[in-house]
């Protein structure tokens, strides 16, 4: 079994007078803590520029100390109600306030805050909490069913969904439509997704994105959006859809798809965590917009590089986003939907919170292994905002029996 990693346990722990900490391989993981420095220098003598790309990071939910008694786990699942009850909650809205400071507006309750374990009554609060945060985007939330008791008949999912999509709104949010698994379990035919999409579209009084997430996030959406569905919704209303969100890691189809949409003035917001250097960079005809997960570990360097895209430089966008891009390629290795694991552990490696336990313990999803690989890569990315505290927690996690 792996050692839990959730409590830091830093006493005792010598602080070396550089960023170096010793691996089981042998070898001393060395990292500068000011690589970014040169970036930073650079991007104040150039100014000011406007952003060329919208970004958004969706961000997790953190834990308090208590729920390691919850005895919750992926195999015997608690309720909403009992999770709600540990969730800390001054450190999951510290997360947004810092990702903020980094550029990025906050693509709230979504599947990297664990939204279908979370319950609407939580995300509704998360909702709330996220709308009073001033940010340099309007607030992304995702609207779903998950506050009306399964199952519904099709009426009464868009009903519900519509519901939650106005709340979103009233709070002075857009609206991103989540994938509805019931239609995929119930194999519904193209014409039912068109139905019930637009359903939702005359219910909410206010523009919307499309969410399409793919298998490796939740596989019961196998088979989603049918035939030519995907389309047709999104040519009901082409002012109301402000574009789609994709998150199928297969950028060959994602770029397909906004060249599609692009000239009916829809975009594409890249949730592809393997490929969204080059899509987000773009090509002769276009480029994809940003809704990641990887935002939420990677905030500090992503930051900078989407500056020196704003002033033109690809290069050096790219230097700062490939090892970025890297470190995100590890996080999310198959099985995918454990990517969350490493982004709570390098939230707190970074000092971001005070353990890193996620919702039915999926922080044991991966092993010390990936964990640490993670861990070298985001010092190698310049993910890290505070590298003392960085080789505290990692010399005393390795050294933990």
């Amino acid at each position: 079994m792996d050692r839990d990693h959730t409590r830091p346990g830093l006493l005792g722990v010598h602080l070396l007078s550089e960023h170096s900490v010793s691996l089981p391989s042998g070898e001393t993981l060395t990292w500068d803590g000011d690589r970014l420095r040169p970036f930073q220098e650079e991007l104040q003598t150039l100014g000011a520029a406007i952003p060329v790309r919208k970004a958004w990071a969706a961000a997790h939910v953190v834990m308090c100390a208590s729920y390691a008694d919850a005895g919750h786990s992926l195999e015997r699942p608690g309720p909403a109600a009992e999770i709600a009850a540990h969730l800390d909650w001054d450190a999951t809205l510290g997360l947004r306030r810092d990702l903020i400071s980094h550029g990025f507006g906050i693509a709230e309750a979504m599947d990297t805050a664990q939204r279908f374990f979370l319950g609407w009554d939580s995300a509704r609060r998360l909702i709330e909490g996220t709308a009073a945060l001033e940010a340099p985007l309007p607030f992304l939330a995702g609207a779903s069913s998950d506050h009306a008791e399964d199952p519904l008949s099709l009426e009464e999912l868009s009903a519900a969904v519509a519901y939650q999509a106005n709340f979103i709104a009233e709070a002075g949010g857009i609206p991103l439509i989540l994938p509805m698994p019931a239609l995929s379990r119930g194999k519904c035919p193209a014409p039912e997704y068109v139905t019930v999409y637009r359903d939702i579209l005359q219910q909410v009084q206010a523009p919307v994105y499309i969410h399409w997430l793919g298998t490796m996030f939740l596989p019961e959406l196998a088979g989603y959006f049918p035939y030519d569905s995907f389309l047709q919704v999104m040519a009901l209303d082409r002012e109301k859809i402000l574009g789609v969100k994709m998150s199928l890691l297969d950028p060959a189809f994602e770029v397909a798809t906004r060249n599609v949409l692009r000239p009916h003035g829809q975009e594409v917001l890249t949730g592809d965590d393997l490929y969204f250097g080059e899509l987000i960079a773009g090509d002769a005809d276009g480029f994809s917009h940003a809704l990641l997960g990887i935002l939420d570990g990677i905030a500090l360097p992503a930051g900078l590089a989407l500056k020196f895209l704003a002033h033109g430089q690809v290069d050096r966008f790219r230097e700062l986003i490939d090892p970025c891009q890297q470190l995100s390629r590890a996080v999310f290795e198959k099985p995918t939907e454990r990517y969350k694991a490493g982004l709570a552990f390098l939230a707190w490696l970074d000092g971001r919170q005070e353990n890193s336990m996620l919702i039915h313990r999926q922080d044991r999803a991966r092993n010390r292994d990936h964990l640490l690989r993670i861990a070298v890569l985001a010092a190698q990315a310049g993910a890290f905002a505070h590298p003392d505290c960085v080789t505290q927690r990692l010399s005393a996690w390795l050294a933990a029996e």
